[in-house]
Formats: C-alpha cells, structure tokens, sequence
C-alpha cells in the first residue's frame, strides 16, 4: 500500500481511479466485448467509430477507471471523445504503416524523454520534477508481474492513453512537415501587410432605423438561411426547448429569522472573555490577517475601521448574508517585507515530525550563537533560495501561501526566529525588513455570518406554485400565455443535440441532461410533467425550479424559418435595415450621406489589408477591408453593408508595398504559424470525415 499512497500524494487523477479501482473497477475489465447478458442477448452498443463498435459494458467499465472525483457528464463525454479518437488516430495510423513498438512504449513511459501524460501524472509538487523514484518502483512491480490489480488496471488503459498520443503526434508531424508557404503566398502576405490607406469614411448603423419600422417576411429568412447556410446547417438533429427557470428566494420571514438569530448573539458576542472559543462554538470565524479598507464589506469598511478595539458591529446585509463583527486588534500594515527562509520538505505525519525535529534543531544552533542562518540556510535548505542563504527578497501581501503569508505580515517580528508549516513542508522564518509607504491600518476581526438562504417552508411553498402552474398548463402555447399574463420570462437556448449535456444560462448538470433526454422522447408542443430542480453549488440548497417544453424540432440539414426564427431574427433585421440605407445612399457621396443620418465623416490613417480589427470601434469589417483594397487614391466606394452598419469609404492615400527583407525568413514564419494550426486541428479534421454513429442518449 505504500506505493499507492505515494500515487496518491502526486495527482487527484490517480488517486481517483485507484478508488475507482479499490471499489472493484478493475474486476470488470476482464469482461469480453461479445459477453452475453443475463437474457441471453449481446451487450448493446454505444456506438461506431468507422464500423468498429463500442458496447456499453466496454465503456461503463472503463468509466469506472476514471474514477467518482469528476462529473458523470463531463466524465463520460471526455471518454468517449478519447475512444473516438483511439480508433480514428490507429485506423490512420495503421493504414500508412505507423505504430508503437514495444520498445517504444517503454521508452515512453520509462525513458530519458517520457510522455507528456506520465511527466503531468507523475510531478512531484515540491520539485517540479518527474518523480523518477515513483516511476522505477513502478517498473519494477510491473515487469517483475508484482503489481496489484489496482495498478495493474490503471496502467493498462494509461499505456492506451500513451499510444494515442503518440500516434497522433507522428501523423501530426507528419502532416505539418509536409506543409510549406509558397513564394506567391509570402509576397501576397507582405503586400497585405505592407499596402497602408488613409481613409474616409461613413458608417450608417443599423440602430438609425427603428425595429419598429422593418416587414419581414418569410422570404427575408429564407435568404438569409440560404446565405448562411455553412454554419446553419444541423449535422444532426437536434431540439428546440422552451423553458421557464422559477427562481427560489428567501422571504422577508427567512431574512428576519436569520437576522435575530445573530442578534441574539450580540450581546455574548460583546461581552465574552474568549473570543477564539466564542467564534468557534459558534461556527464563526477568527483569521490572523488584518484586512485593509479594500478587504473589508464595502457597506461597512469606513464603520469597521473606525471603531475601537472591542467593539461588536452589526448584524448588517452585506449581499446575501449578515454579518456580526468584532474588532480583535488593528495595526498598520506593511506594503512589503522582506524574509528569508529554510525550507524542510514533508508529505505526511511521520515526515513533517521528522521535518520539525530538523527545524527545531536548526533554530537552536541559530539562535545559541553557533551558525548563522544563512550559513545554515545554504548547508539545509531544499529549494532554489538555499544558494542565496535563504533570502526571499521583498514579497507583497498575498504573494506567499497563506500561514507564511500570515506569519511575515501579521504575526512576525523583525530578526526573530519563527517555524510555519505550508503545504511545502517546515520553514524556519525570520523578517528581515519592512517597508511602510502608504501606512494602511489593518483590522483584525471575528465574524459571524448567516447566509440568507430560503428555508424549508419557503422551498416547499415555491415547489407548490411551481407544480400548479405546471397542471395547469400542459401545451407550449398554454405555457407561452400563462407566462405572459404572470410576467414570467420563458428562455429559449439555441437547440441541442441528443448527447448534449449544456442547455442554454442553465448550464451542465444532471438536471440539464435530463431535460434534453426528455425531449428526445417526446412530442412537439408537449411539457414536462417533471418539475426539474436545481441547487445551489456552493450551500447546495434547491434555487429554482424549471419547467420545460419542446417548441420544435430541427431536422438534420438546413434549419427551416420555423426553427431558428426566434435565433436569427436579430440578424436578419439587420439585413434587412441595411437595403434600407442603402436605398436611401444611393447616389450620395460622403458628406451627403453623413449628413442624411446625423454623423459624421470620420478617418483611418495606415490601415492595412492584414488589420484584423479596425479602429474607432468600427471593428472586424471584412467588406470594408475588400473595398478598400480595392480603390484607387482618391476614388470612393458604392455605399455596402457591414457587421454593423452601412459604410461608404474612400481612399485618401495609398503607399507601398515594402520590399521583403527575407523572404525565407517570412515563408518560414508564415509556415510554422499554418504548421501550429494543423496540429491543433487534424484530429478534429479526421473526425468530420469518419462514420460515427452515436448512441449514447439511449443509455445516460
């Protein structure tokens, strides 16, 4: 076990799986892909990747490697990108004859130059270093077959992990080496970089015309739709949902209960010998730091520093909880100090005892006279400062980890001799200067606070509302007119695939999924008869409650009008006020035009080609930078439309091209740049062009 300890200490990854593991993961994993079920039919599948299948037990097996530290949704949606790109990256892989050898994989895992995946899993976070240690215990269970289960299992499906990576960092490779910028592409990039305008020009926004004022027809969406049809376009089908999110707040009940229960306190709170215990049976909180005026409730700040030292404040609102606060002590602040430090490094009990023996000797020498700290501090000290006899130069307020940060800002005084523990192991600490320029004055407090959360009757009571508006409003068209006679807004996010676990501001979660998982299976104009409740992350108590619908369904390929009306309206009027305007420019130079909607005629001076974002806010503009780049000096362009409005330009001055300095050294720029970008995107590349079949929402 002491190795899976140590395992543990070095990654939460690990740690998880080997939980996942211990609970009897591993176990599963010895199961065949063809197993029969208890009534005799083949596990399902849960998909195809180029005709290869994934069935569930492979997949729900392998999920049980990855642990219960990390979402489900997130979990399973991340394993099944990784499987895809498994069989997609070796099916490329082995048709052109690419591989991992064993020798190879080995290397990978052991060697000199390890595997990205083995030098994050395997950092020791006091060094920074790969723990070679750890990894040549390891190897040793391993190849002598030793190993556990556990970690026989975990290293199983990382040696996967390892090959894939591999793998498709050679196809990457390979393809970015076969990748060059021509001498055309160079010069044409440096005569858009080089080419610079002085401009004029009008810019109409699409706000000088009223919403009010815009017909749209059916026909307006049709184009528009047909116009953008590449990024329209459902590779799958996918559901448009209806929502109403019924939030769920404390009531002027909660809030006064809350309240009093804090001023109860007041006056124990105000006469009582011991703070420390107080605050602790009370379940407040006592700090070694003295917050600053910024630190503290800005409702409060200018009181909280201005009272004497024993004093109770409050209770009062700052957000959603009140506070009690009495005032420990107050001094002024340092804006730096400067300290140094030797550092002895412990990971658990039996190495932090042994770590504060070492320390405690270290100061004793230091402090009888027999060595000096920083004599000590070069001969002890494990990190980088040791050279240096321990010195930490100046550090501000919160540069440090929080006890040393404590200790050297509040607690410590200059030239003596002090021990803290950090995450880090056993310092011996000692200030050595201090720097006071602006003199803040600090405060230290003890607090109690009562968030304002809905209790338990305002929760049931809200669920109540919630249920009857539900019974009484079983059609999307019913749900619609009930919303709107009660002021209640119904929210309609873009729509969601089947495997989708996202839905609009209500983000991820169980509940989300659930949703889209009920939609799926239902009709058009129907609603939920569940009542999907959500919680609140941190204090994790129910904060609204939602009703869904299903408005609509988008077939794979172009959307209709009806399906993404409500999402490209916005859009489309815009469209729409641009023939407007341009209607009424017809014919009319710059100053006409300026003059036609109250603006005015503005400039740009040494605009290139290249400018990927225009000045004056005008933007990212591409039909402006096509116009200009094609005017003469001194010639205007026809009124257009842009992202953002109608625009007449005309071109003042035009200068260059500038002659290239090396060319090599710009087609190798321009290379590594489209290099870089393969890199990133062949595995997404591969994936558009392979046959995937998923089938997962038939089974989470």
């Amino acid at each position: 076990m002491g190795l899976i300890t140590q395992i543990r200490k070095n990654g939460s990854w690990i740690m998880v799986i080997l939980i996942a593991l211990g609970v009897g993961g591993f176990i599963l994993m010895d199961m065949t892909v063809g197993q029969t079920s208890v009534f005799g039919s083949a596990q399902p599948t849960l998909g195809k990747i180029n005709g290869q299948k994934i069935d569930i037990t492979t997949f729900t097996n392998t999920e049980a490697l990855l642990g219960s530290a990390t979402d489900p949704l997130v979990r399973r949606n991340s394993l099944w990108d990784f499987m895809v790109e498994e069989v997609i990256v070796k099916g490329e892989a082995d048709a052109i004859g690419l591989g991992v050898s064993t020798s190879e994989l080995t290397e990978l895992q052991f060697g000199n130059e390890p595997s990205p995946i083995i030098r994050q899993r395997f950092l020791d976070p006091n060094t920074q270093q790969l723990d070679r240690a750890q990894l040549n215990q390891i190897r040793q269970l391993i190849e002598s077959n030793t190993a556990d289960a556990q970690l026989k299992a975990f290293w199983s499906f990382q040696e996967k992990e390892i090959v894939k990576d591999r793998l498709q960092s050679k196809l990457s490779t390979m393809v970015s080496k076969a990748m060059f910028t021509p001498t055309w592409m160079a010069e044409q990039t440096n005569r858009d970089q080089t080419v610079l305008y002085n401009l004029q020009y009008v810019q109409v926004p699409f706000d000088a015309i009223d919403n009010a004022d815009v017909a749209l027809e059916d026909s307006d969406f049709e184009a528009y739709i047909k116009e953008n049809a590449a990024t329209l376009k459902n590779e799958e089908e996918r559901r448009r949902i209806a929502y109403i999110s019924f939030e769920v707040r404390a009531s002027a009940a909660d809030s006064a209960a809350y309240l009093k229960s804090l001023q109860d306190l007041y006056a124990e709170f105000d006469t009582t010998s011991n703070d420390s215990v107080f605050i602790q049976q009370n379940l407040g909180m006592m700090d070694k730091v003295y917050a600053t005026k910024d630190q503290l409730p800005a409702s409060a700040a200018d009181t909280l520093l201005s009272l004497p030292k024993g004093t109770v404040y409050g209770p009062f609102l700052d957000g959603n909880t009140y506070q009690l606060v009495k005032i420990i002590d107050r001094k002024i602040i340092p804006d730096s100090v400067r300290s140094r430090h030797i550092l002895i490094p412990a990971q658990d009990p039996q190495t932090l005892q042994a770590a504060q023996t070492r320390i405690d000797s270290i100061k004793k020498v230091i402090e009888e006279g027999k060595g000096t700290f920083a004599d000590l501090a070069q001969k002890f000290g494990t990190d980088a400062t040791a050279t240096k006899g321990g010195d930490l130069d100046f550090t501000a307020p919160g540069m440090m980890v929080k006890p040393f940060n404590d200790l050297i800002f509040f607690e410590a005084e200059q030239g003596k001799l002090y021990t803290v523990v950090t995450q880090f192991g056993v310092h011996l600490v000692e200030v050595t200067d201090k720097k006071f320029n602006e003199n803040k004055t600090g405060i230290r407090v003890a607090v109690l606070s009562k968030p304002v959360f809905p209790s338990e009757e305002t929760r049931n009571d809200r669920y109540d509302e919630v249920l009857t508006f539900l019974s009484k409003n079983r059609t999307v068209e019913a749900m619609r007119k009930a919303a709107k006679a009660s002021k209640l807004a119904i929210e309609v996010p873009p729509a969601v695939g089947a495997n989708e676990i996202a839905l609009g501001a209500l983000g991820t979660s169980q509940q989300t999924r659930d949703i889209i998982k009920w939609a799926f299976n239902s009709k058009v104009g129907s609603v939920s008869s569940s009542v999907y409740v959500f919680s609140d992350a941190v204090s994790n108590y129910d904060n609204r409650y939602v009703v869904a619908a299903l408005e609509g369904i988008q077939k794979k390929g172009l959307p209709s009008v009806a399906d993404v009306r409500s999402t490209i309206e916005p859009m489309v009027i815009n469209r729409k006020k641009g023939e407007m305007i341009l209607q009424k420019l017809k014919g009319k130079d710059l100053n006409a035009a300026a003059s036609a909607y109250g603006v005015t005629v503005q400039t740009m001076e040494n605009v290139s080609f290249a400018t990927a974002f225009l000045p004056n806010n005008v933007g990212n503009e591409p039909k402006f930078l096509g116009e200009m780049g094609r005017l003469q000096a001194g010639k205007t362009s026809a009124p257009f439309v842009g992202n953002s409005g109608v625009f007449i330009v005309k071109t003042l001055q035009k200068s260059g091209p500038q002659a290239i300095a090396n060319l090599p050294e710009l087609r190798n720029s321009l290379s590594a740049g489209a290099k870089s970008q393969a890199t990133v995107t062949l595995v997404e590349s591969m994936k558009k062009n392979a046959k995937i079949q998923d089938r997962r929402a038939r089974f989470f």
